[in-house]
């Protein structure tokens, strides 16, 4: 399928390489261990239901959608190369 100087599986590789990483990250991000009684940012007390819903929390839902709004995404390119960049 793959042509030129590419191996055959060589898109599918990139794809599986890409869904890995994202796996990894995904699992990097798992909070573990005891959870917080009060936010760590504004120190308002967690509710207890979301400290035994979410193992590890650390902030308070409004924090914590602070938190996530100002992380920056990664996007959609694949740092292992396209196929469109290496014709370029």
């Amino acid at each position: 399928m793959a042509g030129g100087w590419a191996r055959d599986g060589a898109v599918q590789d990139q794809i599986d390489a890409s869904v890995e990483d994202a796996v990894l990250e995904a699992r990097s991000n798992i909070q573990t261990g005891e959870s917080a009684e009060f936010c760590e940012e504004c120190g308002e007390a967690i509710p207890e239901a979301r400290r035994l819903a979410i193992a590890g929390v650390q902030f308070c839902i409004a924090c914590q959608s602070k938190l996530e709004a100002t992380e920056v995404s990664r996007g959609g390119i694949n740092r292992r190369g396209s196929k469109d960049s290496q014709l370029r």
